[in-house]
């Protein structure tokens, strides 16, 4: 019991070092290649934190068999824009909150307004799209154009994101290769932390859920607790961390845009595997967490339009949304 504990916190410890790698690494690789920071946050890093849960439902879906399987992948498609819009968003309002009170920073944030709206305005059409779809489940043919024409979207994103004007990535922490190994700062030492820095945020990961479901089993937590609240977490953390270190760094737009684009990534590719090669019929807990993943990213979005600004209190509302969640899962 104490060594599953202690290797559940170790691997938890595991993620946070390795994020700190990764975001060192992908602010160098950015500054490398002269991007901005709503590439690097919404793109580079979004889609290189997403991975670990991005691969799991995919796998479900194409190589496991059986109606459970079809439920595993859908639920882990639903649930990623679910938690990163509501927990992952409270996560990063909390955090300017305590960065605050310990003096490191103010409660303003900093973030550029145009890539907070960009990704969420994409998320709301892309994903409200492909809910949407599901009143039309039993059609596969439109179902199947709707995913092609979802997955092709996200290249016009990418397209926009890197047209875009935005503020530059600012002063950056010494490389840590060079810091401790003094190797020279070079593309190729960079993109060797960036992707040493990606493995190990995929082995901790799966570490942690693997210890999770340890722990549970230990102390009776039921399979469906597990399935629809814990493993969620435990998947997006590479977002939350990345997020916690940016808005230290007083970099929002990095922190936002970390978790906002994984939203839009995580409602085109994976998404279209779902439409395609499940029933995509959404019901019951799925669709209620789609519902408010939607939610909250429309009232951020309404925020953000009428005040022109990025309010922590107003990110920390999809806590209440999350809470939300647990009540109906368990009512």
């Amino acid at each position: 019991m104490f060594a599953d504990i202690f290797m559940l916190l170790f691997s938890l410890a595991f993620i946070l070092f390795a994020c700190t790698i990764f975001t060192n690494a992908v602010e160098w690789f950015g500054h490398k290649l002269n991007l901005n920071q709503g590439v690097v946050g919404s793109i580079l890093a979004a889609v290189g934190t997403a991975l670990p849960e991005t691969i799991i439902p995919i796998i479900a879906i194409l190589f496991s068999k059986g109606e459970s399987s079809h439920d595993v992948g859908i639920g882990a498609i639903a649930g990623a824009p679910f938690m990163l819009g509501t927990l992952a968003f409270f996560i990063t309002g909390l955090a300017v909150l305590v960065y605050s009170l310990l003096g490191k920073r103010t409660t303003k944030m900093n973030a550029d307004l145009s890539v907070f709206e960009r990704d969420l305005t994409f998320f709301i059409i892309i994903y409200g799209i492909a809910v949407s779809t599901t009143f039309i489940h039993n059609h596969p043919l439109i179902r199947t154009t709707i995913a092609i024409l979802l997955l092709l979207s996200y290249g016009l994103y990418i397209k926009r994101t890197f047209s875009d004007e935005c503020e530059s990535n600012g002063e950056l922490e010494e490389f840590y290769l060079t810091k401790f190994f003094k190797v020279p700062t070079n593309l190729f030492w960079v993109l060797v932390q960036l992707v040493l820095a990606l493995l190990g945020i995929v082995y901790g990961a799966h570490l942690f859920v693997e210890y999770v479901q340890e722990v549970s089993s230990l102390i009776g937590i039921s399979a469906l607790v597990l399935s629809i609240i814990i493993t969620p977490i435990a998947t997006e953390l590479p977002e939350k961390l990345n997020s916690i270190i940016w808005i230290g760094k007083q970099k929002d737009t990095l922190a936002l845009g970390n978790i906002t684009g994984a939203m839009v990534f995580q409602s085109c590719v994976p998404v279209v595997f779902g439409i395609i090669f499940t029933p995509w019929n959404l019901k019951g807990i799925t669709m209620v967490s789609a519902i408010l993943a939607f939610i909250s990213a429309v009232l951020n979005l309404i925020w953000v339009k009428t005040r022109k600004s990025i309010n922590p209190y107003a990110l920390m509302f999809g806590g209440v949304l999350y809470f939300i969640f647990i009540l109906y899962v368990f009512i």
